[in-house]
């Protein structure tokens, strides 16, 4: 009998490691689709993280009416490999078919959170029961914290990447039923016939649906998208969808839309080359975000651009639209031009370790939904970023609707009203914000910052735009008074006042 309980005691310890292997990795997807979905992702990852906690708190605290643990945790098992497995495709299709995704999230988060509580007491009284092993809680803590660091590990690194967020939770979904599987056999004396046929049930239905997750995905895509999906996928920073219609591409990072064919000359032509026409030298240039490369393609239209360094985070982005023959062919293959040079990093890194200058700098960043991507908006982003300007350089940046987010537009105006000129020391910048119309966005605004005291004069811009005109841009610069300016509060990484702006603006007009 020494060796069965050895044996027993070996086998749950391990099932303790895979165990939070699981439980953590379904946390984190209930975090990465709450924030693809719903944005803010520092919010939804805190609440996603809180409410799970307090659940495991609640699963310990019930595990005291569990009167057979082997039975209990068997029970456990069986329902975590269906709650967790299927929590992905639920929320996706829900999203797309349903209201009221913040229940249902929720819902999810605190079952597969009590469940998950129930692990840590059930198994240390199988153990203490039996008298398998010294130090029984230790060791099953040992084993627990074990997995939760593996996982914490892996899912960036291996298991979003390879395996896309639906697909995971129904593997990891196996995984605990293939744990309830193994204690079915151990324990099957204590085990009745109703809770093997759920276990078979709980199998046979993750092993299908992740057979079918293409067929789930494409499901849920059906109901995001209008076009069809040529491209969707899951990396480490962000979920990537290509739609195609007719002669029409549209991409979209996290269910955001970033372009569409119809009308991105009018946001790419009015980003790029008002400031490279007021640029007294225009040899190097950086671009901070625009993976997809429509930004590379505007600049290289200037015959003087010796150089253009374009950093973005998501490798695979930039891989899409260099490598992928219809997506390459969008930017005229401009990230392949040898003046090209790609550095997939993070810009608040670069900003502040490169010791290069460019002539101009472009700033293409996704607008800033959450606080990770709202630092790219503050004075100590910009302040940094104004050392890599040349003197006399131009930066330009996107800067959201000052129609449907209009607190936040002028929040970006403010803080560059407000950050330091180190051509000028004591002085401001020199900046313009304009707007203009586009389809898919709407009303839509930039800013154009210089260290000088005042815009030099343009020069003649490239001849084939489909768009942009300085006849066009002096109209630009004039609001409407529904949409000019506020006195807000400029963003700083201290209070981020640009989240609360963005949020409530778009809310007042989308709900």
């Amino acid at each position: 009998m020494t060796g069965a309980r050895d044996a027993q005691a070996i086998w749950l310890l391990a099932a303790t490691f895979v165990v939070a292997v699981a439980g953590l990795v379904y946390e984190l997807i209930a975090g990465a689709v709450s924030s693809y979905l719903l944005g803010d992702s520092v919010t939804q990852f805190s609440l996603v993280i809180g409410v799970f906690m307090t659940s495991m708190g609640l699963g310990a605290w019930a595990s005291r009416f569990v009167s057979v643990p082997e039975r209990g945790f068997t029970l456990s098992q069986v329902l975590l490999g269906i709650v967790g497995g299927f929590s992905a495709p639920v929320l996706f299709l829900a999203y797309g078919y349903l209201d009221g995704l913040h229940a249902i999230l929720f819902s999810l988060v605190i079952a597969i959170g009590a469940l998950s509580g129930l692990e840590i007491p059930l198994i240390t009284r199988i153990l203490t029961e039996r008298e398998a092993m010294t130090h029984t809680l230790s060791s099953v803590l040992t084993a627990d914290y074990a997995g939760a660091l593996v996982a914490a590990v892996l899912f960036p690194l291996v298991i979003v990447p390879q395996l896309g967020l639906m697909a995971a939770s129904l593997t990891f979904g196996l995984l605990n039923l293939l744990v309830a599987g193994i204690s079915v056999w151990l324990f099957r004396e204590r085990i009745g016939w109703a809770l093997r046929g759920a276990w078979v049930f709980g199998l046979v239905a993750c092993a299908a649906g992740l057979i079918w997750s293409d067929r789930i995905v494409s499901l849920a895509d059906r109901a995001f998208f209008e076009d069809d999906v040529i491209l969707a996928e899951e990396t480490p920073y962000q979920r990537i969808v290509v739609t195609h219609w007719r002669d029409r591409y549209r991409l979209f990072l996290n269910g955001s839309i970033q372009f569409d064919t119809l009308d991105e000359h009018r946001y790419h032509e009015s980003l790029v080359h008002p400031a490279m026409a007021r640029a007294p030298r225009r040899a190097d240039v950086l671009i901070l975000g625009g993976g997809d490369g429509m930004a590379v393609r505007e600049v290289l239209r200037w015959a003087d651009v010796e150089r253009v360094t374009l950093v973005d985070l998501d490798p695979r982005v930039t891989e899409l639209f260099r490598d992928r023959p219809g997506l390459a062919a969008l930017n005229d293959r401009s990230l392949s031009d040898p003046k090209v040079t790609i550095l997939n990093q993070d810009a608040w890194l670069f900003a502040r370790e490169s010791a290069e200058v460019f002539d101009v700098i472009i700033l293409d960043l996704p607008d800033p939904r959450d606080f990770a991507v709202s630092k790219l908006y503050s004075r100590e982003f910009y302040a940094p970023l104004m050392e890599r300007l040349s003197p006399r350089g131009v930066m330009v940046t996107q800067a959201g609707s000052p129609v449907f987010a209009r607190e936040a537009f002028w929040s970006v105006v403010r803080t560059w009203a407000g950050t330091r000129n180190p051509a000028r020391p004591g002085e401001a910048l020199t900046f313009v914000p304009y707007h203009t119309y586009v389809p898919s966005f709407g009303d839509w605004g930039f800013t154009m910052v210089t260290q000088e005291a005042g815009f030099r004069e343009p020069v003649s811009l490239p001849e084939d735009l489909k768009y942009l005109s300085e006849e066009a841009f002096t109209a630009m610069t004039v609001f409407p008074e529904d949409s000019g300016p506020l006195d807000v509060q400029p963003n700083t990484i201290l209070s981020h006042p640009l989240v609360r702006y963005y949020e409530d603006g778009w809310a007042a007009w989308m709900n």
